[in-house]
């Protein structure tokens, strides 16, 4: 089992970052997500992925991204939020705790 499986099969929340290296909106991201790395850590593991890695090829086809940067929040390897471009910091940490809400009340994925 690869590390990115063993991450978005865990009982934590996951959140996974595709980008690329020539990507302009991935770049102004970088430091969005370093933020939300450093302050959310402890309630969500950050993943990232470029998708100009060989390696990740089979992922990037899996869940079908096409465009970067693509954010996507993972529990128990099930896709719980995706959405493709810049998105600031505020609304990473407003899905985290609308995920983090639904699970409290009970909901399970």
């Amino acid at each position: 089992m690869s590390l990115f499986e063993k991450k978005i099969w865990q009982e934590n929340l996951t959140f996974v970052e595709f980008y690329a290296t020539w990507c302009d909106s991935c770049q102004q991201m970088h430091p969005i997500i370093t933020q939300f790395e450093e302050r959310m850590g402890n309630r969500t593991d950050v993943y990232r992925i470029d998708i100009d890695d060989p390696a990740m090829q089979p992922i990037i086809h899996r869940y079908h991204v096409v465009s970067v940067p693509t954010l996507m929040f993972f529990r128990r390897g099930e896709v719980l939020w995706r959405e493709s471009g810049s998105v600031s910091y505020h609304h990473l940490v407003t899905i985290l705790e609308e995920l983090e809400e639904y699970e409290l009340a009970g909901h399970h994925y």
